[in-house]
C-alpha cells in the first residue's frame, strides 16, 4: 500500500500536477511540429518539382527563340544579299534608258561646247548622291520626294531666293 500512497502523494502535489500538465503540453506541440515539418517538406518537395518543370518549358522556350532569332538572321541576310542582285541587275528598259540617255549626252557634247564641264559637275554630284541613299544616309522618302518633278521647282525657288544658286568647276583632271 505504500506504493500507492506514494504515487498518491506525488499526484497530490501541486508542483509534480503542473510540471505533468507542461510535459503533456509539450509534448503536444512537439507532436504538432513534427507534423508540420513534414507537411512543409512535402511542400518544398513539390515546389521544387514545380520549379523544375518551370526552368525546362523556359529553358525549350529559350532554344527555340534562339533558333528563330538565328532563322530571321539568315533570312535578312539573304534578303540583303538578293536586294544587293537585283539592284545590280538591270531590266531591259533600264538599259533601253540607259543608252538614250548615254546617246542624247554624246548630242549634247557635240552640239553645246559648254555642257561638258556642267555635265561633268551634275553627274559627279548624282553619283554622291545615289551613293549616300545606298549608304543609307539619304532617307528613302527624300529620294523619292527630291527626284519628283514637282519638287524640283519649288527646290529651284528656295536657292535662288536664299541667292545660293551657282556652279562650282572643278578641274576635270583631279577626278
Amino acid at each position: 500500500m505504500e506504493e500507492t500512497s506514494w504515487l498518491a502523494e506525488l499526484l497530490a502535489n501541486n508542483f509534480v500536477r503542473g510540471l505533468a500538465v507542461g510535459l503533456l503540453i509539450a509534448f503536444a506541440f512537439w507532436v504538432r511540429s513534427l507534423i508540420k515539418v513534414r507537411t512543409l517538406h512535402g511542400d518544398i518537395r513539390k515546389l521544387r518539382g514545380h520549379l523544375q518543370t518551370k526552368f525546362e518549358i523556359e529553358s525549350a522556350e529559350n532554344e527555340r527563340r534562339k533558333e528563330e532569332m538565328n532563322q530571321l538572321r539568315q533570312e535578312r541576310d539573304n534578303l540583303r544579299n538578293m536586294i544587293q542582285v537585283l539592284n545590280q541587275k538591270p531590266g531591259k528598259q533600264e538599259i533601253r534608258q540607259a543608252q538614250v540617255y548615254q546617246k542624247a549626252a554624246e548630242i549634247m557634247f557635240e552640239k553645246s561646247p559648254g555642257f561638258a564641264p556642267a555635265w561633268q559637275i551634275t553627274l559627279r554630284e548624282a553619283e554622291e548622291e545615289m551613293r549616300n541613299a545606298e549608304k543609307g544616309l539619304i532617307p528613302f522618302f527624300k529620294r523619292i520626294t527630291s527626284s519628283s518633278p514637282a519638287a524640283a521647282p519649288a527646290a529651284e525657288h528656295k536657292a535662288s531666293q536664299h541667292g545660293k544658286r551657282h556652279l562650282e568647276l572643278d578641274d576635270p583632271a583631279n577626278l
